[in-house]
């Protein structure tokens, strides 16, 4: 990528950085899952729907549709027990930070008050979820 900026006519060059391997990543502790997955380049998440089921269908910046299943996270005691209501599980919404979230309570920025925040990083809704086969 090349910006000029006209009034100085200086040129500034961008280099995208280089894409470490699969092993770099396996000798800094992560899965073999998790390893591929960024030594492949991360994805984005242009879209979330809540499913009735308690599954999240996702699309990816590749085109790549996948669900993943919210299920085995819903717990009482948890972070994530709010979202055991239908109601609250459907309030999803991507971030600023390309995560999946909800607001605890949705008449609070949380933006401004950061726990009333909960998140879900991209990288695990892509590694973890599901190919949707239907799509």
């Amino acid at each position: 990528m090349e910006l000029r900026f006209q009034s100085t006519g200086m040129t500034i060059c961008h280099r995208k950085a280089m894409q470490k391997s699969a092993d770099f990543y396996l000798s800094k502790g992560f899965s073999p899952k998790m390893a591929e997955y960024f030594a492949s380049g991360r994805r984005k998440i242009i879209s979330v729907h809540a499913n009735e089921d308690f599954s999240l269908s996702l699309i990816f910046d590749n085109g790549e549709h996948r669900i993943f299943d919210m299920k085995p996270l819903l717990k009482e005691n948890t972070v994530f027990e709010q979202l055991l209501k239908i109601e609250n599980f459907k309030r999803v919404y991507i971030d600023d930070s390309n995560n999946v979230c909800w607001d605890k309570n949705p008449d609070v920025n949380s933006e401004i008050e950061w726990n009333n925040k909960i998140d879900l990083s991209c990288d695990v809704c892509y590694v973890e979820g599901i190919a949707d086969k239907k799509i």
